[in-house]
């Protein structure tokens, strides 16, 4: 039961990546808009772009991993699959 749990939190296709992404970019970029609320003039604004960066960081990190396993896993069913 638990197995079935934890694979609703497994990012297994492009589309979803992106949706994740999608919400971590909404999220970063309303945290900007508050840190040049907080820290008016340039502090605001590079804390702004941190944030930007830090999504586009991780965006390519989940699109790298879904392609890594995409790879490994045809990989794996080339080498199971019979030899004629």
């Amino acid at each position: 039961m638990l197995r079935k749990i934890g694979r609703l939190f497994v990012i297994k296709t492009r589309f979803e990546a992106y949706l994740i992404i999608y919400a971590l970019a909404l999220g970063a970029m309303t945290r900007g808009v508050h840190y040049t609320e907080q820290f008016p003039g340039v502090g605001g604004y590079l804390l702004w772009a941190a944030t930007a960066g830090a999504v586009f960081l991780g965006g390519a990190k989940i699109l790298d991993a879904i392609r890594y396993e995409q790879e490994a896993k045809a990989r794996a069913a080339a080498e199971e699959a019979p030899k004629v």
